[in-house]
């Protein structure tokens, strides 16, 4: 990516993925591609999925990586998380940055459907840069036994960032996950 700076948020989030060069990966509230793009970076022979409720934002997030929209290896969909279905085990990685319905209310319909979309040894990284570090607390409280209520070990990840008091990134694996 030229010409763009990465917030560190969205940098740090990236690297919680652990990504591998084939992995199918989801990501949720795409908002104008930034994420995207450092994904993308990193598969060379997997693909991405994301969406956002916004029109605006998927269009500029597809216009910001048409080089591997028109390869076939990135999808922008206009789409709400509690409308999309996707086949079961379709992605090795899923994740969103900032999307807080996975901790502002019960989430457990939208994790119950990511737990199922998750393929074997996959993981779901729902991370967010709260405005202050209580909230980080507060995050992990709230979304962790929501994750274990759907099947999801939880493990919280946090870091910093030059302009933030925390960064928090919760990483649900399956319970019965045999890696």
């Amino acid at each position: 990516m030229t010409g763009q700076s990465i917030p560190e948020r969205i940098s740090w989030a990236v690297g919680t993925l652990d990504l591998t060069p084939s992995d199918r990966v989801l990501e949720i509230g795409c908002g104008r591609g930034l994420a995207a793009a450092l994904v993308l970076d990193r598969l060379t022979e997997g693909s991405l999925t994301a969406i956002d409720r916004s029109d605006t934002a998927v269009a500029a997030a597809a216009q910001r990586n048409s080089g591997h929209v028109a390869a076939g290896r990135a999808d922008f969909l206009a789409a709400a998380l509690e409308e999309t279905a996707f086949p079961d085990g379709s992605f090795d990685r899923i994740f969103s940055i900032n999307v807080n319905l996975f901790w502002t209310r019960d989430p457990v319909r939208e994790l119950g459907a990511l737990r199922r979309w998750l393929a074997p040894g996959g993981s779901l990284h729902l991370c967010w840069e709260p405005p202050d570090e209580g909230r980080v607390k507060e995050i992990v409280a709230a979304v962790a036994p929501a994750m274990e209520a759907c099947g999801l070990a939880a493990t919280a990840l946090t870091g910093r960032t030059s302009r933030s008091t925390g960064l928090v990134c919760l990483v649900g694996r399956a319970h019965h996950d045999p890696s």
